[in-house]
């Protein structure tokens, strides 16, 4: 996996790494850890993807052109027509044009955390971040809320997410690949897969040994709530290991040709590709994650070489293979980075870079029920600002949430007793399913 350093210092790798359940933990761990606190989520909803774009996408050179604004805002590129009349995006983005239909772009989403953290903090929960508080990313709602197949881990990063169970605890956390896998091929996931020389009929005389272990302890586990609730972690975990679904879900070399053709062969293709399988096998919560858009320094060269191909292949793969698939209408997708760029172009580099602008930027949401084809809200001329009323994180995350049926007034209780709900602001978007 890449590690991309922030302008702060703060190395991706190291803010991705939140929560305790992460790749390096043994599957009968992981699952120990998702029950912690007698989980019993309500089924509710279908699937959704989330897409965290790392380091802050420039909106003014991707979603939310300006081709009008003075020379030192707006940029190189030239917007290009989508399959939606009137709509237009970035040059650089020509397969994303042609699906425009299956998204809706949300302009002028506005806050005030102009760093890395704060904005990742808020933008992965709905909530502005408090010291005193850690909120619980969306995965963690969902993985609480909706019901899962007990063949499948509930909550699934690719390869990693900023997001944790927060209050909720360790127990809601994302089963971490740790690493991205490639168009065509098997991919190994440790925990879900067997060790080189190790058979199906080897997990099951360990586990008939198990069994025959527990058993004359029994006494002693019946007196340890702990100890017996092994049991079930150690089960599910064998469930998942002898599960042809579990191991299936991650295979990618079992994808169809025709559903191969409309990715491509980078990883985060690769990555958004595997999140259309996960949840087709029924897994409820998938993270991909794109990083490198901290682009204080060449601007426009990083987007149009190293950046902006990839989203364009990756992310119109992933909308037209759930549409194919029968699964855009039962799945929720919502891509978005911390924040946005300046609109006015820094002389950092003989190009020009942008830096850190919460004020102005572009989040995406698709399936789930809202309505694709049509842009909500606006920035001013210069992208410098929302031109009327602001779009929140809190109302895109309500809106999320509405998606898959969850009610964000409801109520939890940190550890403390404090009660707090779901997302504290914000009201969903009824424009979405107008």
């Amino acid at each position: 996996m890449s590690s991309h350093v922030f302008c702060d210092g703060i190395r991706r790798r190291d803010f991705l790494a939140y929560g305790a359940a992460g790749a390096g933990l043994s599957l009968p761990a992981f699952l120990e850890k998702t029950v912690i606190g007698e989980v019993n989520p309500a089924a509710r909803g279908k699937s959704a993807i989330f897409v965290q774009l790392a380091g802050g996408p420039s909106h003014i050179d991707t979603f939310d052109l300006k081709p009008d604004a003075p020379d030192a805002n707006r940029g190189e590129f030239k917007p290009i027509k989508t399959n939606v009349g009137g709509v237009e995006i970035c040059e650089h983005l020509p397969k994303l044009a042609q699906c425009a239909d299956k998204y809706a772009i949300l302009r002028g989403v506005s806050h005030t955390l102009a760093a890395h953290d704060l904005g990742t903090k808020y933008l992965n929960t709905g909530n502005r971040p408090l010291p005193s508080l850690e909120f619980p990313g969306y995965g963690a709602v969902i993985m609480k809320e909706l019901s899962g197949d007990p063949d499948l881990p509930h909550f699934v990063a690719v390869p990693n997410t900023p997001q944790s169970g927060g209050y909720l605890g360790p127990a809601y956390g994302a089963l971490r690949t740790g690493k991205t896998p490639k168009v065509g091929e098997r991919f190994s996931i440790r925990g879900l897969d067997l060790e080189k020389g190790i058979t199906l009929e080897d997990i099951r005389k360990q586990q008939d040994l198990l069994k025959r272990f527990d058993a004359a302890f029994s006494d002693f586990d019946k007196r340890d709530p702990l100890v017996s609730g092994l049991d079930e972690f150690n089960e599910r975990a064998y469930a998942m290991l002898t599960s042809d679904k579990a191991r299936q879900a991650f295979d990618l070399s079992r994808e169809s040709p025709s559903i191969n053709l409309m990715f491509g062969d980078d990883g985060f293709s690769a990555s958004c590709l595997l999140a259309t399988r996960l949840v087709e096998a029924g897994v409820r919560f998938v993270t991909v994650s794109l990083g490198g858009w901290d682009t204080h320094a060449d601007n426009f060269t990083q987007l149009k070489t190293k950046l902006l191909p990839p989203l364009d292949a990756g992310l119109a793969g992933l909308f037209n293979a759930l549409s194919t698939k029968g699964l855009l209408d039962s799945t929720s997708v919502f891509v978005t980075g911390e924040f946005g760029r300046t609109p006015k172009i820094n002389q950092r580099s003989a190009e020009g870079g942008r830096d850190h602008y919460p004020r102005a930027m572009f989040c995406l949401l698709a399936g789930g029920g809202m309505n694709g084809g049509q842009v909500i809200g606006e920035s001013d001329a210069t992208a410098a600002g929302p031109r009327s009323e602001a779009i929140a994180p809190d109302d895109v995350a309500a809106s999320f949430y509405k998606s898959v049926g969850i009610d964000v007034t409801k109520e939890y209780h940190t550890p403390s007793g404090r009660p707090v709900m779901i997302v504290r602001h914000g009201k969903p978007l009824t424009r979405l399913w107008s």
